[in-house]
């Protein structure tokens, strides 16, 4: 190892920017040498990304430059893709070069699950990126334009694939922002559809039953119509196939149905389920001492014997305590365990509509709204401070 240890950071999302910060706050002059690399140059908020992909907040809400987050005297921010990550040769490399590493903080971020239903990848739009939300959002206004022209009513037609966190949280968008639309272009709003379809047995799995039904009657009173307990068995460019054969004949379908952690790590041979793995109590790789994976491309099991969902309060946590132990470990001293502290979890309806579990309480509706907000109020305090939460910031 080089008498400066190089440290590399693969991807600025929750679990990147936070290593990353507070690298920068605790590392002393010359102790390391920190790279971050990201495709972008900047970072994204993913929890919020459902609301300009529905047209109800504007894209500039909801990502921040990487240079106003980080001190670039002390961090090196490289713009690239990578393209492979090689451990054996402690090598990541780049679309447009090679970096060398020391220790590699893999935080990359997920791809989209569609579990081989046919046509989904090709015909599907899913809410993963900037530029994927607003491609979303220009579609949905375009089908009101087109309708105009040519009077195709499946145009009206949205299906959302998978009535998890983000399919809910989208379809509660939706539902306030598709009556909009109808009334801009001149359009009998009875003539929408709405549909959520979710192959488990309820929405929200895994969420209170309590909170859950109250979201679905919430959600249907707004026009959704939900199709629980049933899959989607194919998707086309005229719509979905579901259940037994039904159809819904649509313009625009929205995947939202699952996540894998990101290609590269499979590609790079390490021991991984749907491309996440399974790493230590450390954040290790299994077999790689100096290669730790955070955020969506970790799998982690909690004390009940199952999987940690890939969220982004666990990944900010991971960030947090894998920079701590770079730290202890350069400096020679013993790193500490990762342990998930679970804050809450918040589900957003639509305007002034939540559902949300805080320390054992349930919360719903414009209570649960302003905890949500509080929620995200709080990252971007994290992050940026009161600037950053007064630029971006969705008030009271």
């Amino acid at each position: 190892m080089n008498s400066i240890p190089k440290i590399v950071i693969l991807g600025a999302g929750y679990g990147g920017i936070l290593a990353a910060q507070n690298l920068q706050k605790k590392l002393k002059n010359n102790e390391a040498d920190v790279t971050l690399v990201n495709r972008h140059d900047y970072h994204y908020f993913t929890t919020e990304l459902h609301m300009p992909a529905a047209g109800t907040q504007p894209d500039s809400k909801t990502y921040e430059k990487i240079s106003n987050l980080i001190d670039e005297f002390k961090i090196d921010l490289v713009k690239s893709n990578v393209t492979a990550i090689k451990p054996e040769e402690r090598q990541v490399v780049l679309e447009d070069g090679t970096l060398s590493y020391d220790y590699l903080v893999i935080a990359l971020g997920g791809d989209p699950e569609t579990f081989g239903i046919p046509g989904m990848k090709e015909h599907a739009f899913s809410i993963r990126s900037i530029n994927s939300v607003r491609a979303i959002r220009e579609h949905i206004e375009t089908q009101f334009k087109e309708f105009k022209k040519d009077g195709d009513e499946t145009r009206l037609n949205f299906v959302v694939g998978g009535a998890g966190f983000t399919g809910i949280e989208f379809v509660g968008e939706m539902a306030n922002r598709l009556p909009e639309l109808a009334k801009q272009y001149g359009v009998d709003p009875s003539k929408i559809g709405l549909y959520n379809v979710e192959a488990a047995p309820s929405a929200l799995p895994g969420f209170d039953p309590e909170l859950v039904k109250y979201a679905m009657d919430t959600l249907t009173k707004k026009g959704v119509t939900f199709r629980i307990g049933v899959p989607v068995k194919a998707c086309d460019e005229n719509g979905v196939t579901i259940g037994e054969g039904e159809r819904i004949e649509s313009k625009t379908v929205v995947w939202t149905g699952g996540i894998r952690g990101n290609h590269l790590i499979e590609d790079a041979g390490f021991e991984a389920m749907r491309g996440r793995v399974k790493v230590d109590e450390y954040l290790k790789a299994p077999g790689h001492d100096n290669v730790f994976v955070i955020g969506d491309g970790s799998l982690m099991i909690g004390p009940e014997g199952r999987p940690y969902p890939p969220t982004a309060q666990i990944a900010m946590q991971q960030g947090e305590r894998l920079a701590k132990n770079l730290i202890a470990t350069i400096r020679g001293q013993q790193p500490e365990k990762f342990v998930f502290s679970n804050k809450g979890t918040v589900a957003s309806l639509g305007k002034g509509e939540a559902v949300a579990v805080v320390a054992g309480k349930k919360i719903k509706g414009w209570p649960a709204a302003q905890l949500k907000k509080v929620v995200d109020a709080r990252y971007l305090f994290i992050i940026g401070g009161m600037g950053l939460v007064l630029k971006k910031g969705r008030f009271l």
